[in-house]
């Protein structure tokens, strides 16, 4: 029987610049082989049986591609394959839609959870400076104020998570930096970012701790294809001046590229507060930081690639409530760096080993201008080195599979936390992505956590896509996560010098009662104290599932339903009082929660001009440990003040609100236009909060009801217009945010209306 002789079909992806594509999917049909393309553009399918086939790339930036292809017994077909921009006419200087990423081979668009993508221009087309005026305008985020730890302490959440539940990356990297679980993200600037990626649920078979609530991944200018330098300037209220230089260039050949940044950004700070005589709930900063990224081809199959970042920011804020004035500086300094050594060998198989290293320092000081005393602040350097190799290989076109190997070390040295500490942890994970069949996907990933204080954590997630037909796609996921407790839960030994409450973490806490009692200074200890003991890490289930509905080409429906179920809780407790009636703050895992609700996003392309986007969450916030105790009758929250009658009376379930500083709705409305003829693009933006606890009135409950303090619901309105001209060298851009100069003094980190002027000139080649 003579033997079957097989075919091969082999090709070049290129853009409409004819710059060879990387990390390309290509399809091929009816069989369901895929290949991807490798740095040069190219691919190759082995063993197909001889017959007709059709070819299909989707990607995005890019129109469909489709073609029919024959293949021959014992021969190879080679095609050269050209991709048209969606809209070819907006002739952009770099190739920015393509998801391949050298930094991190995890694709975020196809993990279990629900992820979504902004965009470089949907970036620009905002008028945005700062992260967190980019993330605080959409779906299911908020930006946050914990007044109780100071007015920088604004940080973002994530589905009813606070902030410290969040892992914030850049290039796939987790940033280190906190105040009380907030990482402030007014200090990144946004001018090279070239799309950041959003994951919403758990997320710890990816990326481990710190994920509960999910993953933002900032994602840094790559792509580098020809010689090009932007030099951008904007001034606006506020004395706001935002200027940014930028250049990048390939050398050798095309082997090499290097991409270099600077931005300097200064803002004199705004009051939310009327009652504030001086100073502002958002203190006066200047800040610089510098981006650079180098790439250099070793081989056909290898290059080594480099990533640096540092960013200063000194603040200088006055303040006085009319009894006791003071002068507050802090200085901050963020440093990055990585380097990497890439390999995509011929077989389809990626691997990349690297090192990365972050370190964070801030100092801080607070003058008594009456006495002219300085009390020391918040100073410690934390430091964050990490090593991981990961790799990524393609099977029969159907299955991918990614997976990685590491460990990190963390070092603190903070004056509060009595000298360094430091902790370890080693880590392996694994996703596999499988295309079932035409219809359904599957994608499962596991990671193992081996951290030196609390042992081996396993966290799977799975999630199903189904498209039973072309219209529809339903998804739904399963993902579990955990954090283990912080530098600032286990060894904080503070003192706020200007208030007087003191705080220790878990692991200090008895040796400096035990001080306290000794020196006199201890009025009662509460029974919350013995509670106090080791603490265990938190764990989380994540469930989620919904669908994505194109009726038509221009109307998109996406609806997710979400299910976050937490326990072991690390919740801060009033354990103490001082002499001083100040009280004593401790941690315990005392609490069990939830977070549910839905999602819905709705997209109109309405012409070729205009488009509307629409987005909301209802959101159910709970402590389990509230709920139980008021149907038990029993316990802490078994009654409660109405502020009328002097007596208690025994609380129903109508009358818990939720957990503080959540709010139940939350919506946003953008429109945007843009006519690629006359180079003008304009943006719209409505976002909505309604209410939310801010914080008790009648303590004696102990959780958020009708008679607490309230931060009312609101609107904000944002408007931007940007004007290019002289074949898109130049660009003019008016942007005002806080149309309506909205203010509440329980929000200090909301600004008044801002009006931002803007220029800007591209350099490149015509």
């Amino acid at each position: 029987m003579a033997k079957e002789l097989k075919g091969k079909l082999t090709g070049v992806v290129y853009d409409h610049t004819n710059k060879p594509l990387s990390g390309i999917t290509v399809a091929l049909e009816p069989d369901m082989r895929r290949a991807l393309t490798d740095s040069r553009g190219v691919f190759g399918i082995e063993g197909l049986y001889a017959g007709t086939y059709t070819l299909k790339i989707s990607a995005i930036g890019f129109g469909t591609h489709v073609q029919e292809v024959v293949i021959e017994e014992g021969k190879k077909n080679t095609v050269t394959i050209r991709l048209t921009r969606k809209d070819a006419s907006l002739n952009e200087v770099s190739v920015t839609g393509v998801q391949s990423n050298p930094d991190n081979f995890i694709d975020m668009a196809r993990t279990a959870m629900p992820a979504t993508v902004i965009t470089r221009k949907e970036i620009e087309q905002m008028g945005s400076r700062r992260l967190d005026e980019v993330l605080k305008e959409q779906t299911g985020l908020a930006i946050v104020n914990d007044i109780g730890a100071g007015n920088r302490a604004v940080g973002l959440q994530m589905q009813g998570f606070d902030s410290g539940y969040t892992m914030i990356m850049i290039d796939g990297q987790p940033m280190v930096g906190r105040n009380s679980g907030n990482l402030d993200l007014s200090r990144i600037t946004v001018s090279n970012i070239e799309r950041i990626e959003i994951i919403k649920g758990a997320s710890a078979c990816l990326f481990g701790s710190e994920a509960l609530a999910g993953v933002i991944n900032i994602v840094t200018r790559k792509n580098i294809s020809a010689p090009q330098a932007l030099a951008a300037l904007r001034y606006g209220s506020f004395n706001v001046l935002d200027a940014t230089l930028e250049g990048e260039t390939p050398f050798a050949g095309k082997k090499g590229s290097i991409y270099l940044s600077g931005n300097y950004y200064k803002t004199d700070g705004f009051n939310s507060n009327p009652y504030l005589k001086e100073g502002k709930t958002a203190p006066p900063f200047d800040s610089y930081s510098f981006q650079g990224r180098g790439r250099y081809e070793l081989t056909e199959i290898s290059s080594l690639n480099f990533n640096g970042r540092y960013a200063s920011r000194h603040s200088v804020n006055n303040q006085s409530y009319g009894v006791q004035p003071s002068k507050d500086v802090m200085d901050e300094h963020d440093l990055n760096g990585s380097v990497a050594l890439n390999q995509n060998f011929r077989n389809g198989t990626k691997l990349r080993t690297q090192y990365y290293l972050t370190r964070y320092e801030t100092g801080q000081d607070v003058t008594d201008l009456n006495s002219g005393i300085v009390m020391p602040g918040s100073r410690f350097k934390q430091y964050l080195h990490r090593v991981e190799v990961q790799g990524s290989h393609q099977f029969f076109g159907a299955l991918s599979l990614t997976g990685g190997i590491g460990g990190a070390y963390e070092l603190l040295d903070n004056a509060y936390y009595r000298g360094k500490k430091d902790m370890s942890n080693y880590f392996a994970y694994g996703q596999a992505d499988w295309q079932l069949s035409q219809q359904l996907n599957m994608t499962a990933g596991a990671r193992y956590d081996y951290h030196d204080k609390y042992g081996a954590k396993i966290s799977p997630g799975i999630g199903l896509r189904y498209q039973p037909i072309e219209k529809l796609t339903l998804r739904a996921a399963i993902g579990t996560g955990f954090k283990t407790p912080n530098f600032q839960q286990l060894y904080m030994v503070f003192t706020n010098v200007q208030t007087g409450y003191t705080v220790f973490g878990s692991e200090e806490f008895w040796r400096e009662l035990n001080a306290l009692q000794e020196a006199g200074k201890i009025v009662s200890v509460y029974p919350a104290a013995t509670q106090i003991g080791n603490l265990r890490p938190e764990r989380s289930v994540s469930y989620s599932g919904g669908f994505v509905f194109n009726p038509f080409n221009s109307l998109k429906l996406d609806v997710n339903v979400f299910y976050n179920d937490m326990k072991n809780f690390i919740n801060a407790e009033a354990v103490a009082q001082k002499t001083n009636s100040q009280q004593i703050f401790s941690y315990v895992n005392v609490a069990k929660a939830y977070t549910a609700g839905t999602e819905i996003g709705l997209s109109w392309k309405a012409s070729k001009t205009l488009s509307l986007s629409a987005g909301y969450q209802l959101l159910y916030a709970v402590d389990k440990g509230v709920v139980d105790s008021i149907k038990n009758g029993t316990g802490l929250y078994a009654n409660i003040y109405d502020g009328v009658s002097p007596l208690p009376r025994r609380s129903t379930r109508a009358d818990y609100f939720g957990m503080s500083n959540r709010s139940r709705h939350m919506a946003n409305l953008k429109l945007s236009y843009e006519h690629v003829k006359t180079g003008l693009t304009g943006s719209l933006r409505v976002n909505y909060r309604s209410k939310y606890g801010f914080t008790e009135n009648n303590s004696a409950n102990r959780f958020i009801d009708t008679y607490d303090t309230f931060v009312p619901s609101y609107f904000l309105f944002n408007v931007a217009v940007q004007k290019t001209l002289y074949h898109k060298h130049l660009q003019l851009q008016l942007s005002a945010d806080n149309l309506m100069n909205y203010r509440d003094q329980l929000m200090p980190g909301q600004q008044g209306r801002a009006i931002i002027a803007g220029i800007s000139w591209r350099f490149f080649k015509d």
